[in-house]
């Protein structure tokens, strides 16, 4: 059983930062790609930022410049931090994390957060 925890969300005024977090906890030997995803009203969920185990990044066009996605696998967590925020960048965030359970696992399963809330408003 794996669980993901996600914090650092709230309401921040264009132009400033947050940090989110994303802590994975249960029976995990090993992760493999964490990545965040949002979604607004009406909008499809979309692909934010992703790193691997090893720590190559990706990022979506409209975040380039602005976010940066980081882990730590001694705590099995996931961070981005966005700055210079946008009002267009208000959604849920969510966490997702492909997880390896066993050394002989050779299908690792996807997981997720339950999401916590990005406002960008004056």
């Amino acid at each position: 059983q794996v669980q993901l925890v996600e914090s650092g969300g709230g309401l921040v005024q264009p132009g400033g930062s947050l940090r989110l977090s994303c802590a994975a906890s249960g029976s995990i030997y090993s992760i493999n790609a964490m990545v965040w995803y949002r979604q607004a009203p009406g909008k499809e969920r979309d692909l934010v930022a992703g790193i691997t185990s090893g720590g190559s990044a990706t990022y979506a066009d409209s975040v380039k410049g602005r976010f940066t996605i980081s882990r730590d696998n001694a705590k099995n967590t996931v961070y981005l931090q966005m700055d210079s925020l946008k009002p267009e960048d208000t959604a849920v965030y969510y966490c997702n994390a492909n997880v390896r359970l066993r050394l002989r696992d050779y299908s690792p399963s996807d997981y997720w957060g339950q999401g916590t809330q990005v406002t960008v408003s004056s």
